[in-house]
């Protein structure tokens, strides 16, 4: 068996680097075509784009209430969930997010919808300016590219080698890119959480990457393949256990914004072990074999 996988990298190692890279191509047209279709690359939630929030703190289910809403307000794009109490199938509360309706003309609607008397006691409402949202979007965004950009600076300071260092900062590129195609893809709107979740995921990239390239360029000990298993070993056993406390903490929580968060970075760790272990690792091959460094 340990043959085997040493001969699948020393003779294809060509082949395993080039399927990451489909895979990312294909998840950039998947966001080209959601930017040719909606003007953007992702659907945002009101925390993005601004709009209102309520929250109606009830037990009562309303399985029409998001056909009524649009019944009222044709042109509203809504999203309805639910609040479930911590570790159970409870419902506790409902929240509507919408963009284009004022917090009083959706309170009054969801009173006549729902029959209930809406009050501090059972109802909260938050409003973001689309102004507001487009600034915490452009915002982060540029927290983003900042990020790539030091972490650039970083891992060439570390490596002093261009080849290795590029491949590094381009894999965490392309599990952020296949993370967020698979988001458009399933219809998950992003929130300024789901920014920091793929903050967080750039950042565990990287780390991955860096462990894999430390092994196999500044490690003497042992032959190649032994220097990959190694890291492999490591990487693995990391992107395992994450997977699973995330897995788990992803159902026992009932708040959405940590759903969410967990979510986007468990995908993301799924493309985080194609990209470090097939494209990074291929190229790093490629590099050394290239350069005599084995």
């Amino acid at each position: 068996m340990k043959d085997q996988f040493q001969e699948l990298y020393y003779k294809h190692y060509k082949k395993l680097a080039l399927i990451p890279i489909i895979i990312l191509l294909i998840a950039l047209l998947t966001l080209g075509v959601h930017y040719a279709q909606t003007g953007d690359i992702l659907d945002k939630d009101v925390s993005l784009k601004g709009g209102t929030t309520a929250t109606i703190y009830t037990s009562t289910l309303f399985p029409n209430l998001e056909e009524s809403l649009k019944e009222k307000f044709s042109d509203g794009d809504f999203n309805i969930r639910t609040i479930e109490e911590f570790g159970t199938n409870t419902q506790i509360g409902i929240v509507v997010e919408v963009s284009n309706i004022e917090p009083d003309e959706l309170k009054s609607a969801l009173e006549e919808i729902t029959g209930l008397e809406l009050s501090s006691d059972n109802y909260s409402v938050e409003f973001i300016g689309g102004s507001l949202g487009e600034s915490f979007y452009r915002q982060m965004a540029i927290a983003l590219v900042l990020a790539f950009i030091f972490m650039a600076i970083v891992v060439f300071i570390a490596f002093r080698v261009a080849i290795p260092s590029v491949v590094v900062i381009f894999s965490a590129f392309a599990d952020m890119v296949c993370t967020l195609a698979v988001l458009d893809f399933v219809g998950i709107k992003l929130s300024t959480s789901g920014i920091a979740a793929i903050l967080l995921l750039v950042g565990y990239s990287v780390h991955t990457d860096i462990i894999l390239t430390t092994k196999l360029l500044r490690t003497h000990e042992g032959n190649l393949f032994q220097r990959l298993i190694e890291a492999m070993k490591t990487g693995l056993t990391m992107s395992a256990a994450s997977i699973v406390a995330l897995g788990i903490a992803y159902f026992l929580s009932g708040s959405f914004v940590l759903q969410q968060m967990f979510l986007i970075i468990i995908i993301g760790l799924v493309f985080d072990i194609i990209m470090t272990y097939g494209m990074n690792a291929g190229l790093l091959i490629w590099y050394i074999k290239k350069r005599k460094l084995e």
